[in-house]
Formats: C-alpha cells, sequence, structure tokens
C-alpha cells in the first residue's frame, strides 16, 4: 500500500496502477449493482476492498435515516477485543464525531487515524491500533463512515487514499439507492394492504350480509309454521356461506399480518413492552440493548418481539418471579435476546406441561434460522436466550 509518488513511476508502472484501480472499481460496482439487499451490498463491499487493497480487517457505520443515530451496519475480521465485546462498538468515536462534524468532506480527509475503539487495550487487539475513515455521501446527504485496518500501518499512498474515497462514493449511492427501492417496496405494501382492506369490505361485508338475509328468511318462515324442509334450506344457505366467509377471513388476516412494531425499532419496541408489563403489576421488568439502532430485516423483529412477548408471559403466569430483565444485543452477524428472571425456575430435564409455551419460543426462534437456550433449575430463576443470525441464509422458513 506505501507505493511511490506517481511521477516516479515508469508509464508501464502507471499503467499497471490505473489497471489495478480500474479492476478494483469493477468488482465493487458490478457486485453492488446486482444487489437490492443492503446488508449483502455492504458485506461484499467491505469484503472485497479488504482482499483487493491487502488489508485487514473493516467495519461501516451507517446513520439511521430518521435519526442520524449511528449503527455498526457490517464488519469484517474484527479483533477480538471488538467482536467479543459489542459495547466497544456502539455509540459514538472520534471518526464518527469528525464526519458528523463535516471534518470528512473530501477525498483529501481520507487518512489513518487512531481507532479510539481500541484505546487503551492491550489484548485481543491481533496488532492494530490505526484505520482509515472513508466518508460516505449521496447528492451530499450524510450516510456513514466505512473504516479498513491493516497490522501496523503507517500511511496509505494518497493515490490509494484517492481510490478509497471513490469506493466509498459508489458505496454510498448504493446504498441509497437500495434505501430508495425498499422504501418503494414499502409503499407497494401499504397499497397491497389497502386493496386486501377493499377486498375484505367487497367480499366479507357482502357475504355476511347474504348470511343475515338467509337467517333473517329462516327465521320468517318459522313464524309462519312453513315446512320444515323449506326452513332447513334456508339455514344450510347460511351456514354454506358462513363456512366460506370463514375460510375468506382466514385467508385475508394471513395476508394482512401486520408487523407488531408500529414503526419503532425492535429496541423501542421491546422497551415498551417492558414498561407495559410491568404496568400490569406484580413484576418488575427491565430493559437494556446494545447496537439496537441497527435496523433488522422485518419478519426478525415481528419474530423477536413475538417471542418475546411470549417468554415474558411465562414469566408472568408460571416463574412466581418479582423481577425479570430482557437484553438486547444485536451486531452485524446475529441478533442475541434473552429473558431472564428470578422466579422459581424448574428442571429443565422435566418440563411440565404447563411449560407448553417453551415448545412455541423454541418453534420461533428456529422459524427465524435460530436458537434458542434455556438455562433453568428449582429455586434459581429462568434465562431464556433466543440467537438469531441477521442474515439467515435462502430457503429458511419465513413464518414467525
Amino acid at each position: 500500500m506505501n507505493a511511490k509518488p506517481t511521477t516516479q513511476l515508469s508509464d508501464s508502472e502507471q499503467l499497471l496502477r490505473r489497471n489495478r484501480e480500474l479492476t478494483i472499481l469493477n468488482e465493487i460496482a458490478k457486485a453492488l449493482n446486482q444487489s437490492t439487499d443492503l446488508d449483502e451490498a455492504l458485506r461484499t463491499t467491505l469484503g472485497r476492498v479488504v482482499d483487493l487493497f491487502d488489508l485487514q480487517t473493516g467495519w461501516i457505520w451507517l446513520l439511521r435515516e430518521e435519526s442520524e443515530e449511528p449503527y455498526l451496519a457490517a464488519a469484517q475480521n474484527l479483533p477480538p477485543a471488538l467482536a467479543d465485546n459489542p459495547r466497544r462498538m456502539a455509540g459514538d468515536c472520534y471518526c464518527l464525531d469528525t464526519y458528523r462534524a463535516g471534518d470528512l468532506e473530501g477525498a483529501a480527509n481520507v487518512n489513518v487515524i487512531t481507532c479510539t475503539r481500541l484505546y487503551g487495550l492491550v489484548d485481543g487487539t491481533d496488532g492494530l491500533r490505526h484505520h482509515a475513515s472513508i466518508p460516505l455521501y449521496a447528492h451530499g446527504k450524510k450516510l456513514g463512515v466505512m473504516n479498513v485496518a491493516s497490522v501496523n500501518w503507517r500511511g496509505l499512498a494518497p493515490e490509494d487514499l484517492r481510490l478509497l474515497y471513490t469506493v466509498g462514493d459508489l458505496l454510498g449511492m448504493a446504498v441509497e439507492r437500495i434505501r430508495l427501492y425498499s422504501r418503494s417496496m414499502q409503499m407497494g405494501a401499504i397499497e397491497e394492504r389497502n386493496r386486501l382492506a377493499r377486498e375484505i369490505h367487497d367480499t366479507l361485508a357482502q357475504g355476511l350480509s347474504a348470511v343475515a338475509l338467509h337467517l333473517e328468511s329462516a327465521d320468517a318462515l318459522l313464524e309462519a309454521n312453513a315446512a320444515l324442509e323449506r326452513v332447513q334450506h334456508a339455514v344450510q344457505l347460511a351456514l354454506n356461506m358462513t363456512r366460506a366467509n370463514l375460510e375468506e377471513a382466514r385467508r385475508s388476516v394471513l395476508d394482512l399480518r401486520a408487523a407488531p412494531l408500529e414503526g419503532r425499532t425492535l429496541a423501542e419496541a421491546l422497551a415498551s413492552l417492558a414498561r407495559e408489563t410491568a404496568e400490569k403489576g406484580g413484576l418488575k421488568v427491565t430493559f437494556s440493548e446494545t447496537g439496537g439502532s441497527r435496523p433488522l430485516p422485518v419478519r426478525i423483529e415481528a419474530g423477536l418481539y413475538r417471542i418475546a412477548q411470549e417468554a415474558l408471559n411465562n414469566v408472568m403466569q408460571h416463574a412466581a418471579a418479582s423481577k425479570a430483565h430482557m437484553r438486547l444485543v444485536t451486531t452485524p452477524a446475529e441478533v442475541r435476546m434473552t429473558v431472564e428472571d428470578n422466579g422459581r425456575g424448574f428442571d429443565a430435564e422435566n418440563v411440565p406441561d404447563s411449560r407448553y409455551g417453551l415448545l412455541g419460543l423454541s418453534e420461533r426462534a428456529r422459524l427465524l434460522g435460530g436458537a434458542m437456550r434455556l438455562e433453568t433449575s428449582p429455586g434459581e430463576g429462568t434465562r431464556v436466550e433466543v440467537t438469531v443470525p441477521t442474515f439467515p441464509e435462502a430457503g429458511l422458513p419465513t413464518d414467525a
């Protein structure tokens, strides 16, 4: 990476350098143009940058669109001191503060700086101390920062800094494009829900009106002492239409399953759930999170929220606990949620029939591509931990 100044390069060396730069940009641009999934685009770009620039590790911060709060969106080969301690990779730092203050606006500002997240650490850093910070913009809008690092860095050649800035430009445009695509898909989903609402009105409402009409006819026939066959026929017609409308209702409910977060982040929704549960009385519920600003796929957020609801419900009904704590830890690779109480616990090898809800929790976790772990013993309370990958492999079940 520490190349000679361009003025000292021969024509053939300059040509080789130029070909290398174009190859890197072409590979990254091709990968970004093929993706409509933000997580995939970030991981792919970060991997290509680390490999093509012969670096060791890297990570990407993005700012939430609603609040400009930073979150760790992608990471590759983080040293153990950071990978094993999510709190180190949450919140602000020197490079983010500098970026948000507007001091990382051009290629000249892409430089190697000391990583404040590694400050004071000796073990588990893999020798990393510095990283290059590449600002991510789209049409002047702040999107985030990409950091790349290598051991014993003394600096980057100006050509490499400019090339990294160009990569940042490509990534920034891709992030904005994918977000616009996602918003258009959400608008499409809203339009689809409106369509289904109209369909319900046009089918279920009319169907129920017809059922009522047949039942009124049966009632009138009974008052008129009509033949039993005529009354039975009217009732049978009403029954058949009721069954048809029930099937229509079931289909519509399945189509209209809405995420329970109501526009909130998962962390916000879980914090609200903790407050609401505590307000019911008899149980003090607290909540903490690390990395909770990171957006997750809707089905993962909805599934984890349902798991939290069921877990707290189990505590309320069976644990005889006075307090419970719910914790959410989100990283680029996985999201881990725990619900722990100080209740009476039970023998995990001999689960009572009344605790069938635990099977439901395990099944929900499996459907999300994750797993549930249970820790409990009589008199020692219970701890339920669910771990779900943030980008499960294709082909996993999608029902949560």
